[in-house]
């Protein structure tokens, strides 16, 4: 590692790109991944079938450039998403990363700003470097929560040209409430800062939460990203989306490279949302899951935190990494995020719930009987 990092340092990159690491989180063989937020259910039957069928039709048309404004695409997100929304409102990209990646691209940039508040989503920071956008690194209160008044008056301090906002936020699963968004875009107002709420979770809320989707009309700099890679159970097509106002969309097209969006992926897509009715039922086992394992851990004697997404962050654990690799050397690979106390867990199907909860149990257990 160190001899390629030095052959890297070699080359005449650029000065803020020196010393980062690529973004990734360890991919092993191991029976159960319970690591990455992924959607452990996969894709129905007749979901795949219809797939299938979608990307062999789409296949006979491989040599010509694929519909550039993914028209039809737009179309089917915009009602899926309801709102009033209309294709006018859709943008879509390989993972609503790649979309992060744009919007970036045409609101950052050299001399601008994007703010988040970590801990969150750890791909900001690379976004914003790859973009040569300098990274600002706002404060949460205790027990990582965001108040609109604390948020707001950070905004209104630093003035960033963009903040990001997610919700449910990776890594704590908790929610935001629609005043913390209200309260960041009118303090942005002066600024003119780009308002992105990061919505990859969504699907996953407990029933009855708003969505910053509600928020548009009106707010020609608010931005909510959605993601197919995990209600969806797509994360393996790539395909992630955002609605705004039709402006927004319009700049986005001065930077996206040509024919982005590939006839495949499109077709793929389109399947999916005409099928969601399966796919979202798997939504539901998944959200029991979620609320099983929060349960679970309480009886523990474990802290976790109250999620709205399909993974629990918990805390109260003396020796976390020793607990990631005890639950790993019995076949369950779950996500160590370096915060202190803490470990991240997706919710999986019953058997995987079942598994992990039964090990950590054990190993709780075990070292309960340690000497102290």
């Amino acid at each position: 590692m160190n001899d390629q990092l030095e052959r890297l340092n070699r080359l005449p990159l650029r000065s803020n790109l020196r010393g980062l690491t690529p973004y990734g989180a360890p991919q092993l063989d191991v029976p159960i991944l319970l690591n990455v937020n992924e959607n452990t259910h996969g894709v129905p039957a007749d979901v795949r079938a219809a797939i299938s069928a979608a990307v062999t039709e789409a296949a006979a048309g491989l040599n010509r450039y694929p519909d550039r404004e993914f028209s039809d695409l737009r179309v089917a997100l915009a009602e899926y998403l309801g709102h009033g929304l209309d294709a006018a409102n859709i943008w879509a990209a390989n993972g609503s990363n790649e979309v992060l990646q744009q919007i970036l691209q045409a609101f950052g940039g050299p001399g601008r700003t994007a703010l988040g508040f970590p801990p969150t989503y750890s791909m900001y920071p690379l976004l914003a470097s790859g973009t040569d956008t300098k990274y600002i690194a706002g404060q949460r209160a205790l027990g990582y929560g965001l108040s609109a008044e604390s948020a707001a008056l950070q905004v209104k301090e630093l003035q960033p040209n963009i903040v990001f906002l997610s919700s449910p936020n990776n890594p704590t699963g908790t929610g935001l409430g629609l005043d913390v968004v209200e309260a960041v875009y009118a303090a942005g107002e002066e600024s003119q800062t780009i308002v992105i709420v990061d919505e990859a979770y969504h699907e996953f809320a407990h029933d009855g939460t708003p969505s910053a989707l509600t928020l548009l009309p009106g707010r020609e700099r608010l931005i909510v990203t959605r993601t197919m890679s995990k209600a969806f159970a797509l994360a393996g097509a790539r395909l992630g989306y955002m609605a705004a106002a039709p402006e927004v969309t319009d700049a986005l097209r001065l930077v996206r490279l040509p024919y982005h969006l590939s006839a495949v992926t499109q077709a793929t897509a389109l399947a999916a949302l005409q099928h969601r009715e399966a796919l979202m039922a798997d939504v539901e086992d998944i959200k029991k899951q979620r609320d099983r394992i929060v349960s679970e851990l309480t009886r523990m004697g474990l802290k976790p935190a109250a999620s709205d997404s399909n993974f629990v962050f918990f805390g109260g654990l003396d020796r976390p990494h020793d607990v990631w690799q005890q639950l790993l050397d019995s076949g369950v690979l779950i996500r160590d995020i370096g915060i202190p106390g803490h470990l991240r867990v997706t919710a999986g199907t019953e058997t995987e719930t079942t598994a992990f909860l039964t090990s950590l149990e054990a190993i709780l257990a075990s070292q309960a009987k340690l000497p102290a």
